[in-house]
C-alpha cells in the first residue's frame, strides 16, 4: 500500500512542479521557469501529493472561494497512475474551496473520459480566447 502524504500548507520547488508536469505530459511551459512559478504564485490553492520527498501530485486552482474555482492543472506521475491520488487531490480541492463554489476546468484531450469517472458533470456551454504566447 502506497503511503501518500497529501498537503495545502506548501508550494513544491519550480524544478519540482516542472519535472512532474513533462513526466506527467501536462503541456505546461515548463521551458519557461519563471513561468511556472508566477503560476503557482498567483493561485489560490495549490494540493500537493508525495510520495516520501518525491512529488507525485499537484492541483492548482484559482478561486474566490464563494462562487467559483478554476482547477488550473491535475498532474499525477505516470508511475502512480490508477493508485487514486488525482482523484484524492480533487476531493481535497473541493473540500478547500467549500460547498459554495463550484469546480471548472479545461481537460487536455487526452483526460476527456477520465473526468466523468471522479465527479465532473461534461460541460458545452463554455467559451475560451485562446492566449497569444
Amino acid at each position: 500500500m502506497l503511503e501518500i502524504n497529501y498537503k495545502t500548507d506548501i508550494v513544491p520547488a519550480t524544478a519540482q512542479i516542472i519535472e512532474l508536469y513533462e513526466a506527467s505530459g501536462l503541456p505546461r511551459p515548463t521551458h519557461d521557469t519563471e513561468r511556472i512559478a508566477a503560476m503557482y504564485k498567483n493561485s489560490d490553492l495549490i494540493v500537493t501529493a508525495w510520495d516520501g520527498e518525491n512529488l507525485v501530485g499537484v492541483s492548482r486552482t484559482i478561486t474566490d472561494w464563494v462562487w467559483s474555482s478554476y482547477l488550473a492543472d491535475l498532474a499525477v506521475n505516470p508511475n502512480y497512475k490508477q493508485s487514486g491520488i488525482g482523484k484524492k487531490l480533487i476531493e481535497i480541492t473541493r473540500e478547500k474551496v467549500g460547498e459554495q463554489s463550484m469546480v471548472l476546468l479545461l481537460s487536455v484531450p487526452t483526460a476527456m473520459e477520465y473526468y466523468p469517472k471522479v465527479g465532473f458533470k461534461k460541460e458545452d456551454r463554455g467559451f475560451l480566447i485562446e492566449r497569444s504566447k
